[in-house]
């Protein structure tokens, strides 16, 4: 648990993240900084579509409305918070001189969304009123 802590707190305190190892090349923290916006990016776009199933599709049964809008919105918090976890994990392994961490969360989100996409293709080919 401390080690999650340690790992919040630098989310709020980057700075830092600058007392542990050697500075990088300025360009790869741009790149990471740059991924990090890609991440935001698709964070937002996962909250704008969870608002847009909710709003758009008042047709929809309320549970398939208000699950797909749910797990569209769960995926762009997770994918926000991810985002910003994965750049400080980046920028610290940079700076040690590490391997640059892995991890299992873009696989978690691909299926997602893949499910949710599913879903829809439902919706669009039996109509909205879930007969």
């Amino acid at each position: 648990m401390n080690k999650i802590a340690q790992s919040v707190r630098l989310w709020f305190a980057p700075q830092r993240v600058r007392d542990e190892g050697v500075t990088p090349d300025y360009r790869f923290s741009l790149a990471n900084e740059r991924t990090f916006l890609a991440w935001i990016r698709t964070a937002l776009a996962l909250i704008g579509g969870g608002f847009a199933v909710d709003q758009f599709l008042p047709e929809l049964v309320w549970g398939v409305r208000a699950g797909l809008a749910l797990g569209l919105l769960a995926a762009g918090v997770l994918c926000a918070l991810r985002a910003v976890n994965h750049w400080v994990r980046c920028e610290r392994a940079m700076r040690r001189g590490e391997d640059l961490p892995v991890s299992r969360f873009p696989t978690v989100l691909g299926i997602v969304v893949a499910v949710v996409a599913v879903a829809m293709v439902v919706v669009v080919l039996f109509g909205w009123e879930g007969r």
